[in-house]
């Protein structure tokens, strides 16, 4: 299957006239329409809602969209907290889901008026100490232990995830809770990250749905909502089939139908916190061809690094390439197209089969939008690109600047001999 831009050419040749190269692109069209999907296809429960990982993409511009869509946002920090309080988002729109949560931030999710995801039973005691009461909405992270299956293939090993609670640990916490006021009750799990299968959710929700049922029977709490959290992936590679999220929602259905329901449990809302297939294929990186190296590999170089998206220096993740202009020339010349950090890994794709490359030539790395800006850093004192919105009416609207080195030095107690940079 080819993997096609949702920028042309043409049009990347005007935003650069005002917008440098190397920038994150996003598609407001896009988006729209996949979060439009994504409510249609839970649409048969009443209660659904997205909460949008912030982690993915935080930037306002595409909170407010989401927002808009009728999502919410799911935090792991203060930061995120406070965007998402600056964005309109409140309430119980929000929800907290840290780990190891450092003081101060379960009281700045309460006084949100956010929905705290308690990763751990000890938590609760930390909980009650920073707020000075348990709120009466509040959910508990599951995890499962041993190894993640559907069918014969392994999707992960929960058994080595610092995340979630022994189902007798959340038996125990749910006990707690309610003794100390909390009222209404939600289960979380994550089980695995980035899967193209349309059977991962219902599977994850079968496992969910009984663990429910189980502690419903157990404790007698009154279990509001189950959150699916993220893993529904995309299809970074071009041979990848997509997920299909109306079959993925029907097969969700189908086993809340044979589990929940007949526990007298068909009020739970289903919640799910999706970031990759919310965003992922609606950012792009752009990037120019500024060297090219001809030793025992060929190699180009380009002005975008791994501070600009470290995905592939970081699990070896592929991202599939468009040298814009050659999409239909042939892919006969093999490279490694690299950054210029000073590490070897610094490597957009190793090997990979393209058209002939020339420095000058714009290349799109596709499938960036979520954990591809969000995941940068300054290594080497490299700088941060700009992010920026491809609108629905084709305008482009800058959502962040790209960093300058006066930020890079803003945060040092500098003496005389920086200032002049400053």
């Amino acid at each position: 299957m080819e993997k096609k831009t949702f920028v042309t050419k043409g049009q990347l040749e005007e935003i650069i006239k005002t917008y440098p190269t190397p920038f994150h692109l996003y598609d407001e069209k896009g988006i729209r329409e996949n979060a439009a999907r994504l409510k249609k296809a839970f649409s048969w429960n009443k209660g659904f809602k997205e909460y949008f990982a912030v982690k993915a993409t935080p930037n306002p511009a595409i909170l407010k969209i989401l927002r808009e869509c009728g999502c919410g946002t799911d935090c792991s920090s203060a930061t995120e907290l406070m965007m998402s309080d600056a964005t309109g988002f409140s309430g119980h729109e929000i929800m907290f889901s840290s780990n190891d949560t450092p003081s101060g931030e379960f009281k700045l999710a309460d006084d949100l008026g956010a929905i705290i995801n308690l990763d751990d039973i000890t938590h609760i005691a930390f909980v009650e100490q920073e707020l000075g009461h348990i709120p009466h909405t509040i959910s508990c992270r599951y995890n499962p232990g041993g190894l993640f299956q559907i069918s014969n293939d392994i999707m992960d090993n929960p058994g080595d995830s610092k995340y979630g609670m022994t189902v007798e640990q959340i038996s125990e916490a749910f006990r707690i809770l309610k003794e100390k006021g909390a009222q209404e009750f939600g289960i979380h799990a994550f089980l695995a990250s980035n899967t193209v299968t349309n059977d991962y959710y219902p599977e994850l929700a079968k496992i969910l749905f009984q663990t429910a049922v189980k502690l419903k029977e157990e404790t007698g709490v009154h279990i509001g909502f189950i959150n699916l959290s993220g893993g529904v992936g995309v299809a970074y590679r071009p041979e990848q089939q997509e997920n299909d999220i109306e079959a993925i929602g029907q097969g969700v259905r189908k086993v809340y139908e044979e589990v929940l329901a007949p526990a007298g449990m068909g009020d739970v809302a289903i919640y799910t916190e999706l970031g990759r297939f919310m965003l992922a294929p609606y950012g792009c990186l752009v990037s120019r061809v500024i060297h090219e190296k001809h030793i025992y590999k060929e190699y180009i170089g380009l002005d975008a690094c791994a501070v600009n998206l470290m995905r592939p220096a970081m699990y070896g993740a592929y991202h599939h390439i468009t040298v814009m202009g050659k999409e239909k020339w042939p892919q006969d010349h093999k490279y490694d197209v690299v950054g210029s950090l000073c590490e070897n890994n610094d490597k957009f794709a190793i090997d990979r089969m393209l058209p002939e490359i020339q420095v000058g030539d714009l290349l799109v790395i596709h499938d960036t939008g979520a954990h591809g800006f969000s995941m940068g850093y300054n290594y080497n004192g490299k700088l941060r690109s700009a992010e920026l919105l491809l609108k629905e009416d084709g305008t482009v609207q800058l959502i962040r600047r790209a960093e300058t080195a006066k930020d890079y030095f803003a945060t040092l107690d500098v003496d005389d001999t920086m200032k002049k940079y400053l």
